[in-house]
């Protein structure tokens, strides 16, 4: 795959707290320059984000409990509603990790499917499971959960997590426990065109980044 492939493959990201009105503006032209699949923001910036994108093929996308996941289901669910009233084409949501470690997959198919719920068909939901801060056997279970609760994609990390960012293994893992009908999302410390193409070969089918121009044009 050459690097404008990639292109259709990339959720251009920004999420810094500190984002301003101009930087993601900026990303929405960016986006649409290079087709990029959407442009990935936090939720008080997504109706400026449809706004821009408004007629082109890039979505408007909304973290949802971002970074943490530490935020009661009805809480994202409520979250997400107010993205997809703005706009949002896609949510990518954080799970609740402790909520994992105390109650299994059980806790994390509660709060999928409160957020399926709420937005009905509406956007395609990307649930973050920070692959580096679980086991081999929690990563299966979170996911294993995610698409019972109705999980679009998978997503190794938010990037903000101490554990780390995505790897190749985790990947891999998550690819094998989702199958072929399920998106499997690598996002966190994605920042060269051989990272990413390695990510594609271990089964992701969507890669979160912010250095995405840098990659597909080789700058």
């Amino acid at each position: 795959m050459d690097r404008q492939q990639l292109s259709a493959l990339i959720d251009h990201t920004l999420l810094k707290p500190e984002a301003t009105a101009a930087q993601v503006e900026r990303l929405c032209a960016e986006a649409v320059e290079h087709a990029f699949a959407s442009v990935c923001v936090s939720p008080t910036q997504v109706a400026l984000v449809a706004r821009h994108l408004d007629g082109h093929p890039s979505l408007a996308c909304s973290v949802i409990g971002f970074p943490s996941g530490a935020h009661l289901p009805a809480i994202k669910a409520a979250e997400a509603a107010r993205a997809v009233a703005d706009g949002a084409q896609e949510l990518d949501m954080v799970i609740d990790l402790g909520a994992l470690a105390d109650r299994g997959g059980a806790a994390v198919e509660h709060e999928v499917a409160a957020v399926r719920a709420e937005v009905a068909d509406a956007a395609a939901i990307k649930v973050i499971i920070e692959s580096a801060a679980l086991t081999d056997d929690q990563i299966v279970a979170a996911c294993e959960a995610a698409v019972a609760a109705g999980a679009d994609f998978v997503k190794t990390s938010t990037g903000f997590h101490p554990s780390g960012g995505a790897s190749t293994h985790a990947v891999a893992l998550m690819r094998r426990t989702v199958g072929d009908d399920v998106g499997v999302k690598a996002s966190g410390g994605i920042r060269s065109y051989e990272d990413a193409l390695a990510m594609l070969a271990a089964g992701a089918s969507r890669l979160g980044m912010s250095a995405g121009v840098a990659v597909v044009t080789g700058g």
